[in-house]
Parts: structure tokens; C-alpha cells; sequence
């Protein structure tokens, strides 16, 4: 009976896995061919980006102060305070930088996609717009994908950027100079941690915006359903950014 309810739940998990991928292949096919959508790939891009960077500056301006003051603390006894810009920026460039701002994308839009389309489908607006013969995929993925893929790693971006500020104004207290600051960052970061912290928030953007239309879309048991598929996503989307976030450091780092 064990072994069968075992069984049971790996099939399931293969088929949601294969579903997933299927659906992703969909949405990546369908990028590239009209409709386009124009006014709602502008919709979505403004509530992805532009309502994401309040919760992004505040989340890049702590994390830097908070590794500048504690970077600070362990270099001072080694004479080594004038690198703090140099390990605020690789670190910030590399790796929490993209990690961080998907996590709060995550958050706040990944379960915002779920609980809209899982809104939808037990409302059966989806199944208005199938009976129609409006693609959904179409209408209700690509435009929100194309809008993360172009929003995440902007966000990244500012995130990198206002963590340095912020590394800087706790530096400044250590009698840190601007020039010997900002000096520091381009001594250890290359162009190849420049491509790596722009490449992962573009993949990381592809799992949380597939993971809330693929939760989304598979909405089940009214109101109740629609709260535990958001909790879902974040859930599932969160862990595989930080799993995908070490299989593409290792790989980055084989091509060193």
C-alpha cells in the first residue's frame, strides 16, 4: 500500500514537472508571433518593474549597509577597510544582487500572477476566453514573461547599483574617501561577474513568472484554492531560484 501511494505521488510529480515544461515551451514559441498585445505587455511591465522598485531600493540599500558595516568590522583589524567597496560589489554583482530582487519579485509579483489567472480560471473567465478561441497562453503568459524578462534584470541592476551607494555611506563613517571607495570595485570584478549578474535575474525571471501562470492556471477550489496557490508559488518559485542560483554559479565558475 506504501509503495503504491509512493509510486502515486512520484507519477504525479513527473507529470506536473512535464506540464510545467510544456507549458513554458508554449509561452517561449508563442513570444515571437502575433498578436502581440502591446497594451497589456505595458500593463504588466509597469506592475512588474516600475511597482517592484520601491521594495528593490529599500532591500539594495539595507543589504549594502549591512555588508559594508560588518566587511568593515572584519577587515579592520587586517589594515584591508579600503577593499569594502570591492566586497560589497562583487558579492552584491555576483550573487545576492540578482538572488535578493528575485526572492522580493517573487513575493510580491509571482503570487500576485497566481492569484490573478487562478482568479480567473475559477471565475471561468479562461474558459470564456477558450470557448471564444482566444490562445490563452497567448493572452495571459507571453505578455507577462516578456514583461519579466526585460523588467528583472533592470531591477537587478538598481538593486547593484543603490547597495553600492549604500556601502558607501556606511564607509564614509570609517573615514573612507569616495575616490578609494569606488576605486575599490573594479580591482576584483571582471567583465565575466558582469555577464553572470545579468544572465541570472533573466533565468530566475523565467522560473517565477512560469511558476505563477503554471500554478496560476491550474487553480483549483474557489477562494480557498486561489490563497494556497499563491502560497504555492512563492514557495516553489523561491526554492528553485536558490537551487538554480548554485548550479549556475558552478557553471560560471567551470568557465573561469
Amino acid at each position: 500500500m506504501k509503495i503504491t501511494l509512493i509510486e502515486d505521488k512520484a507519477k504525479e510529480c513527473f507529470w506536473e514537472i512535464q506540464a510545467y515544461f510544456m507549458l513554458a515551451g508554449r509561452a517561449v514559441r508563442k513570444m515571437f508571433a502575433p498578436p502581440w498585445y502591446y497594451r497589456e505587455f505595458i500593463t504588466q511591465l509597469d506592475k512588474i518593474g516600475v511597482g517592484s522598485l520601491f521594495i528593490i531600493i529599500l532591500t539594495g540599500l539595507f543589504t549594502g549597509m549591512v555588508m559594508a558595516l560588518q566587511g568593515l568590522i572584519q577587515m579592520k583589524p587586517f589594515a584591508a577597510t579600503t577593499y569594502v567597496g570591492s566586497v560589497v560589489g562583487i558579492t552584491m554583482v555576483k550573487e545576492l544582487g540578482p538572488v535578493l530582487s528575485s526572492l522580493m519579485v517573487v513575493g510580491r509579483v509571482g503570487s500576485a500572477i497566481t492569484a490573478e489567472l487562478g482568479t480567473m480560471v475559477v471565475t471561468e473567465q479562461v474558459d470564456a476566453m477558450v470557448v471564444e478561441g482566444t490562445d490563452v497562453v497567448k493572452r495571459l503568459v507571453t505578455p507577462r514573461l516578456k514583461a519579466i524578462l526585460i523588467a528583472m534584470p533592470l531591477l537587478t541592476v538598481i538593486t547593484d547599483a543603490v547597495a553600492l551607494v549604500g556601502g558607501y555611506l556606511i564607509a564614509t563613517g570609517y573615514q573612507i574617501s569616495f575616490t578609494l571607495y569606488w576605486k575599490s570595485i573594479p580591482q576584483f570584478l571582471v567583465f565575466q561577474d558582469l555577464v553572470e549578474g545579468c544572465v541570472k535575474p533573466l533565468v530566475f525571471g523565467f522560473i517565477l513568472c512560469m511558476m505563477g501562470c503554471y500554478v496560476g492556471l491550474n487553480t483549483r477550489g474557489g477562494a480557498e484554492g486561489v490563497g494556497a496557490a499563491a502560497k504555492r508559488t512563492v514557495v516553489l518559485a523561491s526554492v528553485l531560484i536558490l537551487v538554480t542560483d548554485f548550479f549556475m554559479s558552478k557553471i560560471f565558475v567551470a568557465f573561469r
